[in-house]
């Protein structure tokens, strides 16, 4: 009885601390799992999937390797905003740091009218008190600002070459703006004309060293037009133009069409430039053609706000007021018009006094005909020598009395015309002046047109007979690029296709005609970037090809240098059998894949409308990297 009454106590206590465990052992459980799940979660919406989460108890481990340490930082702290920091277990590694990489080499050198600046970081192997001595010793520098920093690594490949190249060219841009890496220099600048643009453009192609990647952004800048001129003719043979201005593509095109309507023919153009008097000029130039469209035949003329319309002998009185009272009424504010139509000269006299200036091909200048008086007489002679050259003029005018007061001026004008011609006349008379002649220049009509317009004034007449031709190519001229590549191209095939000793780099011995006749090209083509390209078939390892091909096409390059050519702006480069022209499965395409070809390195350029050809030099350098000189006892193809 008494055994029973301690029993029962001892039982009950038992079970209550047995159910006390099993509790806290699914309560333990519960929040591991929790913890667990909350923390992958968010470890997961955070982008680190590639955390482990280990729950052990109310602890929470984290394992796996973070990319670097930051983001194993950022692990810790995404995990104590979700559980107790404290109960945080960081088991988690970072690989091992491979070193700081090497900075990006890079200077940029500005250049305008106030001086020099060069910013950027170079390697400490270039020397700065050099390079800045060298933009020092520039022609018209003037202040050089040295924003330059330095850093203690080695120079990149090409940095050197890259540098002095970008030094060479500043030299040739009063205004530029040079970018300049160990693999790429781009260079930002101006022209004064389209002729210029070009010129420029090859000068820079042909310094640039083959294996850089040279961008030209070069623009040419709009002419100042003064003044503003604008000269349509309409007669018997047609419509055209004598001059022709617009300040944008869009004032040409309205300009243009409304000439056609007026029975302009041909390709025209009209010349954009700054300068323009009224943002209305193409509004006005439109309306004065189309009025000289409805009288038929004439001229007119605008300098500036100043139109000068002049009907052809004979219009009818009552057409030519209507017509010009509608373009009087029509023309937008600041244009004023002064409209003549000529009297028919019916006297029956033997005709105007006359002024006349001829120019030979060979420079020579005649003065003939009346002067108004001794001192006008010895001014047109000076000043005609002081043009063309004291030797070349000779003087046989005649002083005349009663000619009018503005015809010193008149001739002056003329001779001044008549200096921008190769060759021609120019004749003066009260009521016209007319020059005829051909010169070298394509815009001299144009502007010729402006300075009569402006010297004469608005309410004279004059007629423009000039024409243009080619100027004469300079002996001994170099090939153009296009040519000098065309004749390249050809050269194999007239002469003999290049060939090499089997499995070898070594040139055939019956190769030296075609290579003499390819270095007699060069000489003639001048100053060119090359790539002397190497070609081989499938036959053999594809390692191996380009081992091959790279060195072949460096015996190519040894060979022109034996013929004392320059060759500091080419490039060899192999490309194996990666570009077949023909099948590899006959011998006739194998034979035809083994070859060498010569390509130009053109820039890449960012001008509109212009197209590049840089495709060669963005492989040459990573083909070039890996070749190396090829190897006799891995000659396994004795055919290529």
């Amino acid at each position: 009885m008494r055994l029973s009454s301690l029993l029962t106590p001892t039982l009950t206590f038992a079970a209550a601390a047995g159910i006390s465990l099993v509790a806290a052992s699914f309560a333990v459980t519960a929040v591991e799992q929790n913890s667990e799940t909350a923390l992958r979660r968010a470890l997961d919406e955070g982008g680190m999937g590639w955390a482990e989460v280990i729950s052990d108890g109310l602890r929470v481990t984290l394992q796996g390797v973070a990319p670097d340490e930051a983001t194993r930082f950022a692990a810790l702290s995404l995990a104590g905003g979700v559980v107790d920091a404290s109960r945080v277990i960081d088991e988690m590694s970072v690989p091992p740091s491979k070193g700081i990489a090497a900075p990006r080499f890079s200077a940029e050198i500005l250049r305008n009218h106030s001086g020099i600046s060069i910013i950027g970081l170079i390697p400490t192997t270039t020397s700065r008190a050099e390079l800045v001595n060298q933009l020092n010793n520039m022609k018209e520098a003037g202040q050089v600002a040295d924003l330059l920093e330095t850093a203690r690594y080695p120079a990149p490949d090409g940095w050197s070459e890259a540098l002095r190249y970008a030094i060479s060219a500043l030299e040739l841009l009063p205004r530029a703006k040079i970018s300049v890496d160990a693999e790429t220099i781009k260079i930002t600048t101006m022209a004064k004309s389209d002729a210029a643009k070009d010129k420029l453009q090859t000068q820079l192609t042909r310094m640039a060293p083959p294996e850089l990647h040279l961008v030209l952004d070069i623009t040419a800048a709009r002419p100042v037009i003064s003044p503003f001129t604008l000269r349509f003719l309409i007669g018997e043979g047609g419509a055209r133009f004598d001059a022709c201005s617009a300040e944008s593509a869009e004032s040409r095109a309205a300009i243009l069409s409304a000439a056609r309507a007026a029975g302009l023919e041909g390709q025209v153009d009209c010349v954009i430039g700054m300068g323009v008097p009224s943002p209305n000029w193409s509004r006005a130039s439109a309306l004065s053609i189309s009025s000289l469209a409805a009288l038929g035949q004439g001229t007119v003329t605008i300098a500036n706000a100043d139109i000068t319309l002049v009907a052809a002998e004979g219009t009818a009185p009552d057409r030519f007021d209507k017509v010009v009272g509608e373009l009087e009424n029509a023309l937008p504010e600041v244009f004023s018009l002064h409209a003549v139509l000529p009297v028919p000269d019916s006297d029956g006299t033997a005709g105007p006094p006359e002024f006349t200036a001829t120019l030979s091909p060979e420079g020579q200048v005649q003065l003939r005909g009346r002067i108004n008086d001794a001192i006008s007489r010895d001014i047109a002679s000076s000043y005609a020598k002081a043009r063309f050259g004291s030797d070349q003029v000779h003087t046989a005018t005649r002083v005349v009395a009663d000619l009018p007061a503005d015809w010193p001026v008149r001739v002056l004008a003329g001779l001044e015309a008549l200096s921008h011609l190769a060759r021609g006349s120019v004749t003066v008379t009260p009521d016209n002046l007319q020059l005829r002649g051909m010169s070298h220049q394509e815009d001299t009509l144009a502007e010729v047109s402006g300075f009569l317009a402006a010297k004469l004034g608005e309410a004279e007449s004059y007629e423009l007979a000039v024409t243009y031709e080619e100027p004469p190519a300079p002996k001994d001229q170099p090939l153009s690029a296009e040519l000098c590549a065309a004749q390249l191209t050809g050269a194999q095939a007239s002469s003999g296709k290049i060939g090499f000793e089997p499995g070898s780099a070594t040139v055939a011995a019956g190769s030296s005609v075609v290579l003499d006749h390819i270095a007699t090209i060069l000489e003639k083509c001048g100053p060119i970037r090359l790539e002397i390209q190497g070609h081989t078939d499938s036959q053999g390892r594809e390692g191996m090809n380009q081992t091959l091909s790279q060195a072949r096409a460096q015996s190519i390059l040894n060979e022109l240098r034996a013929r004392r050519i320059r060759t500091s702006a080419f490039i060899a480069t192999g490309y194996g059998e990666s570009q077949p022209i023909a099948t590899n499965d006959s011998e006739e395409g194998r034979e035809a894949n083994r070859r060498i070809e010569f390509r130009l390195i053109l820039p890449e350029t960012t001008s509109e409308g212009e197209t590049t050809l840089e495709e060669a030099a963005e492989t040459a350098q990573d083909a070039a990297a890996g070749a190396t000189a090829p190897d006799s006892n891995e000659q396994e193809n004795t055919g290529q």
